[in-house]
């Protein structure tokens, strides 16, 4: 039994899946179930009932749980610790974001940080908005990157960055060669939304209505990536933010129009658990996120 075999299982354990928990440790499937098997075996206990679907911890697996989170989180300390000491910046820092600042924003970041801390690595992992919050308030995230941060007496919340929302639509779309769009032209046209219990929709819908714009909503997605390709293939249009339809619009494959007087904006937060001392590694992260210059809007 070695530190990394405890955080394999504690990943597969949360995620109650042997291949995203293979995945964020770098290991393959395979590997991953022969590690959990041979733990069993160092144990003589059964810690995963794999006749469920999902799976579940059996108490002693979740016993194991619980208490090789407090052991790791303590190493991670204690070697922060002994680097700070020394000047040096080392260990994990556990972000956990939701998927449209993941794919499209935190790259460029965790590079610029890696190259300037060699000995500290960023974890970075793709959550639900609501997954965000709890990964956080349970200790699996030492931040958390979202919209529209919901206020918490358990978490401290630093404004980061708004985005200019705009209308995205398919280059051939009737109003594709706008300079500007009016919220009025909206109405009625057939509209690709997000879900209805996230934020992002309530605030587009308040929006619309303010405006007496009622769209045709013709799907419902929960994630940015769903809607552009709906989008592409010519479905409807949509509102999203400028920053995430960058690449799209550069190959010609949406285009984008800002919205008339641009006051709908998309307000990103940082968040991490309110008390919590931050480690020198995961302070210089959010020094450095909290430096960046956003991308400008786009140009009219």
């Amino acid at each position: 039994m070695n530190l990394d075999t405890l955080k394999l299982y504690c990943d597969i354990a949360r995620l109650r899946s042997f291949s995203q928990g293979a995945a964020l440790n770098r290991v393959s499937q395979s590997a991953a179930s022969q590690a959990i098997q041979q733990l069993e075996a160092d144990l003589e206990v059964l810690l995963i009932d794999r006749s469920k679907r999902p799976f579940m911890l059996t108490p002693e697996g979740q016993r194991l749980y619980e208490g090789s989170r407090e052991l790791l989180d303590g190493f991670e300390k204690l070697r922060a610790s002994v680097a700070s000491s020394r000047t040096q910046v080392v260990g994990n820092v556990r972000v956990a974001a939701i998927y449209s600042v993941g794919i499209h924003i935190m790259g460029d970041h965790t590079q610029r940080f890696t190259s300037l801390y060699p000995q500290a690595r960023v974890r970075l992992e793709y959550l639900h908005p609501e997954n965000v919050v709890e990964a956080v308030l349970s200790d699996e995230a030492d931040l958390g990157i979202m919209s529209y941060p919901p206020a918490n007496r358990s978490l401290t919340i630093l404004p980061w960055r708004s985005e200019t929302m705009v209308f995205v639509c398919h280059p051939t779309h009737r109003l594709a060669r706008r300079r500007l769009i009016d919220p009025a032209d909206l109405d009625g046209e057939n509209f690709v939304a997000f879900e209805a219990n996230l934020r992002i929709r309530t605030a587009i819908d308040r929006y619309l209505k303010q405006h007496r714009a009622q769209p045709n909503i013709v799907m419902e997605f929960d994630n940015i990536e769903t809607i552009k390709q709906a989008i592409s293939v010519g479905a409807g249009a949509s509102i999203l933010p400028q920053p995430t339809i960058t690449k799209e619009v550069g190959a010609r494959l949406l285009a984008a129009i800002p919205l008339a007087g641009r006051d709908l904006v998309r307000p990103l937060g940082i968040i991490h658990r309110r008390g919590k001392t931050l480690a020198p590694a995961t302070a210089r992260f959010l020094d450095l996120l909290r430096s960046a210059t956003p991308a400008p809007p786009v140009a009219s």
